[in-house]
């Protein structure tokens, strides 16, 4: 994820402020269970006056020193560990507490952006805060098969809209668990009349791979063009970097696709965007009302191709779930 100066100034503001908060947090929950158990700060300083002590031992030459500090530790933590059980505090209640537990909030691992750094990049260059808002009403915890009939048959496949649903679900696990296998790499294609769940599903995957340490980037198909139109025509460097980090994400999902006004120049940046992607094994989301006929007809027979050859084609029919919600 490409940022200017001033937007990777701002992230690390917020986790030089996320440290300082872990950290304030941390010394008011130890000053409490101080006050509470005296006995707690007796120990931590017993850790501290043992680990000075045996440190001046081995400067001067005792080989026991460290063993002897080790077994002093397992001791005093033994009894914090059963202090803290014996007064309901948690175990790891003088640990900070994390927001992120892999970089531990510094946003960085050996040197390197954490998944979390990538992802808060992310939203800071493209606003993506209603997708998170988003996540948490529609996941698969909350995704109901109670709309979905298992008397109304697809007769081009004899699958009811019910089995169909349960396959595109089974579909979707199926991608996540085996995401990060570039060998079964693989993209999905949602299509099917409007309110019957293709963006539902498409933020179902999303919530489950934001919390594996995925970065994830959506866009309505008239958010997207207007990106990569600004990238291609603005000549701007920010436009220029944001435009290519359109190609780096972990998933990209494009939503609503066929919705925004068609051009040759959304048939041939639709194309690159695609052929890019899996070039680089990076996948990609479609939702859309279009077949794959109306796919060639508005975006080229190669836009065709790499969706047929490269992605999951799931059908969803059935009745509008926004309207059965209204009558219910």
């Amino acid at each position: 994820m490409s940022l200017n100066n001033s937007q990777y100034d701002e992230l690390i503001r917020t986790y030089d402020a996320r440290q300082l908060k872990n950290r304030h947090e941390l010394e008011q929950r130890i000053r409490h269970a101080y006050l509470k158990v005296p006995r707690l700060k007796e120990i931590d300083d017993a850790i501290a006056s043992a680990s000075v002590s045996q440190a001046r031992k081995m400067l001067d030459g005792d080989e026991t020193a460290l063993s002897a500090l080790k077994e002093q530790i397992a001791t005093y933590r033994k009894e914090r560990s059963d202090l803290l059980a014996r007064y309901e505090f948690p175990d790891d209640y003088f640990e900070p507490a994390y927001t992120c537990k892999d970089c531990k909030d510094t946003g960085f691992i050996n040197g390197k952006r954490c998944h979390c750094f990538k992802q808060a990049a992310i939203d800071l260059v493209y606003t993506q805060s209603n997708l998170k808002n988003t996540l948490i009403r529609e996941n698969f915890s909350t995704f109901s098969y109670d709309y979905y009939s298992d008397e109304d048959i697809n007769p081009a496949t004899g699958m009811s809209s019910l089995a169909t649903v349960k396959d595109a679900v089974a579909k979707c696990h199926d991608f996540i668990n085996h995401f990060d296998d570039t060998a079964s790499f693989s993209n999905l294609y949602f299509y099917g009349d409007t309110g019957i769940g293709k963006t539902f599903l498409s933020n179902c995957v999303a919530k489950e791979l934001l919390d594996s340490g995925h970065s994830v980037i959506y866009f309505t198909a008239f958010q997207l063009f207007d990106i990569l139109s600004k990238g291609v025509f603005d000549k701007d460097e920010d436009a220029i970097a944001t435009h290519q980090n359109i190609f780096t994400s972990d998933l990209l999902i494009i939503d609503d696709l066929g919705t925004e006004l068609s051009s040759s120049f959304t048939s041939s940046q639709l194309f690159l965007c695609l052929n890019e992607r899996i070039l680089r094994k990076k996948s990609t989301i479609i939702s859309t009302n279009l077949g794959m006929n109306q796919v060639a007809d508005i975006y080229s027979e190669r836009v065709l191709s790499r969706i047929s050859s490269n992605y999951t084609i799931i059908k969803l029919f059935g009745a509008d779930i926004r309207i059965l919600k209204r009558n219910r």
